[in-house]
């Protein structure tokens, strides 16, 4: 593809539409509080889907874990470097290269389990998002190569 190829399609991708489908409901109310992985001391909690999506959560199971992708709505999206885990003694590091969620795009990944599905709503564990945290998607862990 060309250069001028490239800007034109960069210019149509900027105008796509996402949309929450739901929101975090947490004990955590500040980034300062929540721990910066999932499996650092995250609260249960629950996620609170809009009802026009509920179907798709049918075949959910307490037990299974899931990816939660969320919109991190606190971020500073003008970060392009950080010193991982705020550790002044590690060297700055692209954003990229980590897991800060100052970037760009502040998109949440998240790692969590199942603990419960009562209607619209989901109880999870090692989830270390905040309270508000708008939810854009939901996606199977997906098993070793064998049990595909």
């Amino acid at each position: 593809m060309t250069d001028r190829g490239l800007r034109e399609r960069n210019q149509r991708e900027r105008g796509f539409e996402v949309r929450a489908i739901g929101w975090v409901e947490s004990p955590l109310l500040e980034r300062a509080g929540a721990p910066r992985q999932g499996d650092e001391g995250a609260p249960k909690a629950w996620v609170a889907f809009e009802a026009e999506v509920e179907r798709g959560l049918r075949d959910l199971v307490a037990g299974q874990e899931v990816l939660l992708l969320t919109w991190l709505h606190r971020a500073d999206r003008e970060v392009l470097a950080v010193r991982p885990r705020g550790d002044r003694s590690r060297p700055e590091t692209g954003v990229f290269a980590t897991r800060s969620p100052d970037r760009p795009n502040p998109i949440g990944l998240h790692r969590v389990t199942v603990l419960a599905v009562d209607g619209p709503r989901l109880r999870v564990s090692g989830l270390e998002a905040i309270d508000g945290t708008p939810v854009l998607d939901v996606k199977p862990v997906l098993p070793g190569l064998a049990e595909r």
